[in-house]
């Protein structure tokens, strides 16, 4: 059974790697990391993001305008962009690494060592993006609830709320740890039988059978 289950659980972890790496790619870009709805004009959404600051109308769709500087950015802000990149860095590399060290795949299929550690290194690669992402993400909304529930600030001033991208974030630092993990518990699982004792068995069959064929009157 778990010779069975091997090659379904890689694939299930590439699969949801795969899917969070995505996630964060679009979580780095995506400008709805905070959203503000003005009670003087509720046709109007503020959008604030790593790179820009929007705002969606529903008659003139959504403008945006990149922001001046990094340095005149918010601390939570600055290191997010930083932290998101390694993120991809990090994902990038472990989809690599762990591609090279599937089973179904025949590059390098006598060096079972070899693909081992390639699969373990892809999936703590894994392990550290999706760490990385939740990091800023949970940084920043964080910080969103300090300034929401700030009594300092008058409660004329709207304040900042969550938005969409931090729950993509949340939900592609989810996918990258349960793909890293399934695919260090696939490493440390029983193997699966190399393709050259699966060689060796056929080569044996065939001798069997050449030998019953003379033996036979």
């Amino acid at each position: 059974m778990a010779l069975v289950c091997r090659p379904r659980a890689q694939l299930s972890g590439m699969l949801f790697s795969l899917l969070g790496w995505v996630l964060s790619c679009l979580t780095t870009y995506l400008p709805q990391w905070k959203n503000l709805n003005l009670e003087l004009n509720e046709l109007e959404i503020w959008t604030m993001g790593l790179w820009q600051a929007c705002v969606v109308q529903e008659e003139g769709g959504m403008q945006c305008k990149d922001f001046d500087s990094f340095l005149a950015l918010p601390p939570e802000l600055r290191i997010s962009r930083i932290l998101m990149f390694v993120s991809n860095g990090l994902g990038l590399l472990g989809l690599l690494l762990s591609g090279f060290g599937l089973d179904c795949l025949k590059i390098g299929e006598r060096q079972q060592e070899l693909k081992k550690r390639l699969l373990l290194l892809g999936g703590m690669f894994f392990w550290m993006s999706g760490i990385t992402v939740i990091v800023p993400v949970s940084w920043v909304a964080h910080s969103t609830v300090q300034e929401f529930w700030d009594e300092s600030i008058p409660d004329i001033v709207p304040r900042w709320d969550f938005g969409e991208a931090l729950f993509i974030g949340w939900l592609a630092g989810f996918c990258l740890i349960l793909g890293g993990s399934l695919l260090n518990c696939t490493r440390c699982s029983a193997e699966g039988l190399p393709s050259a004792v699966h060689l060796a068995a056929a080569e044996l069959q065939e001798q069997c059978q050449r030998l019953e064929t003379e033996s036979s009157p």
